[in-house]
């Protein structure tokens, strides 16, 4: 009886740590992400502005009428999750702004895309500016999963994408 107390209170002091840690964080973050590629501005602006068939996690890409006038599309996820975007800027091969348009999620924020010429290919940086308001998503985005993770994965995806593998940097 007395190791099950034991290992229920050090439960209860983990879980307790993981919210108060959550809540000291800040809630808004920027992170940054890049990769050159070897294609064109213009072949990897078709990809990004495009159906996201590319993306070995989605499961559907759809756009969604809006009787606003707002470009809007919804992504689901292979684990399910469904999220709608909002087109809140775009410069043909340039760059693209995305904002996270469902409400009531953990998190939210935009995504920049900006494509530079160079180095005889394309560089393209992902900048993410998002919030998460849940403390406890807060911890587990910060120290588990990294604000850089779905970054990561979209910048791998569209290596993939155009047949590169390719290196992300800072």
């Amino acid at each position: 009886m007395k190791i099950l107390l034991i290992v229920v209170a050090v439960i209860v002091v983990l879980c307790v740590g993981v919210v108060v840690t959550g809540f000291l964080l800040p809630k808004a973050h920027v992170a940054s992400r890049s990769a050159s590629f070897r294609a064109t501005p213009e072949q990897l602006f078709a990809l990004i502005a495009g159906a996201q068939g590319w993306r070995p996690d989605l499961v559907r890409y759809e756009v969604v009428p809006d009787a606003g006038g707002r470009e809007l599309v919804r992504e689901t996820t292979r684990n399910g999750e469904t999220v709608m975007y909002e087109l809140m800027a775009r410069v043909p091969d340039r760059s693209i702004q995305r904002r996270i348009a469902t409400e009531g999620l953990p998190y939210s924020g935009t995504w920049e895309f900006s494509l530079e010429p160079g180095n005889g290919g394309t560089v393209v940086k992902i900048t993410e500016r998002g919030e998460v308001n849940n403390p406890v998503f807060r911890f587990i985005s910060r120290f588990v999963f990294g604000h850089t993770h779905s970054i990561d994965q979209y910048l791998q995806a569209l290596g993939n994408a155009v047949g590169q593998k390719i290196e992300i940097h800072n």
